[in-house]
């Protein structure tokens, strides 16, 4: 995607007109803009200087490392190797790039069962642990894309990287996103192509960074396929909070609805995995995203039916839902019993435990 095509989709994604960009830029950075150079923008005949990259960063909600470019240039191996800090895990990860190429590496079968794993520890894991150890593994699989299947598994596995880097530092986050969506691409698999970007969806959304990135992720997905999937529930919610920071009531409303009826046909029984959503996690989503709109009787029932069965396996998700009803006091007025409230459930957790989630979620809190 050029940056033309970029900023019409992440304008479209918010559901504003030409005109309505250039005027929302104009108010905001006191400019000039009309609406036939956004035209020119999106059509390629004029690029976009520092100034007008940096108001479309701010206006459209995207990183401006992505709208420069900056996180597209790097190679995929540099990108790797530059999140170990350590030579010597640098050193570790070189040699299990060359040393899959030159012995080949997991099965496919073998690819999806480590997926299973990592989907299941995800749950628990900090995001430290998860983060060195899917390095690895990504630098093994990057030596067998030969075969269209392992595809898939890279994009599922770079959409799991993607969450060990905070949606508000832009670049890491984001372009690790986007690299999944366009890696799910080269597999032809319709339901990897879904999951992926509804997953960065949600992820983006529930954390409240890069909303433009998290509507288009979620309207690549809607667009793809219309059936039922976890894919399409992440991503209907991921919009839905997108629409519930902004402000829009109605819309995060209605698709709050849509996601209940999508759940309907699509929930999982599974309870202990990324990969999945039952009825405890839906509930989760919708306790934070009610608590957002300040519907504090819905969020309440969203988060009695949620901690009725979540396992007791997975303290951290309970956690989330101390720190949603400290949203609410704060929402509600009482800015600092909200806080504190909030601050007293993420510390009684054991920090090994901490996710980035948790910390962005306190961090909105306190705001």
């Amino acid at each position: 995607m050029d940056l033309g095509e970029l900023i019409k989709s992440l304008r479209t994604a918010q559901s504003m007109s030409q005109g309505q960009l250039a005027k929302k830029i104009n108010e905001v950075y006191g400019t000039t803009l009309s609406r036939e150079y956004v035209s020119n923008w999106e059509r390629g005949k004029i690029t976009p200087g520092p100034f007008y990259l940096t108001a479309l960063s701010a206006v459209l909600d995207v990183p401006l490392a992505v709208l420069e470019g900056e996180v597209e240039r790097r190679a995929f191996m540099t990108d790797i190797v530059g999140a170990a800090i350590a030579p010597t895990v640098a050193s570790d990860l070189l040699s299990k790039g060359f040393a899959a190429r030159l012995k080949g590496g997991p099965a496919a079968d073998e690819w999806e069962a480590k997926l299973g794993t990592y989907g299941t520890e995800y749950m628990s894991m900090g995001a430290a642990d998860i983060q060195r150890r899917v390095s690895g593994e990504l630098v093994v699989v990057q030596q067998q894309l030969d075969d269209p299947r392992l595809w898939s598994v890279a994009s599922r596995l770079m959409t799991l990287y993607a969450k060990t880097f905070p949606g508000s530092d832009g670049a890491k986050a984001v372009h690790w996103y986007l690299m999944a969506a366009r890696a799910a691409d080269r597999s032809d698999d319709a339901s990897a192509q879904v999951w992926v970007r509804g997953r960065a969806a949600i992820a983006l959304g529930y954390e409240g960074a890069s909303l433009g990135v998290a509507d288009v992720l979620a309207d690549q997905a809607l667009e793809i396929s219309d059936r039922p999937s976890l894919g399409l529930l992440n991503a209907v919610y991921g919009k839905a909070h997108a629409a519930a920071i902004r402000g829009d009531r109605a819309t995060a409303l209605d698709l709050d609805t849509k996601g209940r009826l999508i759940f309907d046909k699509a929930g999982s029984h599974e309870q202990t995995s990324d990969y999945a959503v039952p009825y405890w996690r839906l509930n989760v989503f919708r306790s934070l995203l009610l608590a957002r709109l300040g519907d504090e009787k819905a969020a309440v029932a969203a988060q009695d039916q949620a901690a009725r069965e979540l396992p007791e396996s997975l303290p951290r998700f309970a956690t989330h839902l101390e720190m949603h009803k400290g949203l609410m006091l704060a929402r509600a007025g009482d800015r600092a019993g909200g806080a504190a409230f909030a601050r007293r459930a993420l510390d009684a957790l054991p920090p090994e435990k901490h996710s980035l989630t948790l910390r962005m979620l306190m961090d909105e809190i306190e705001r």
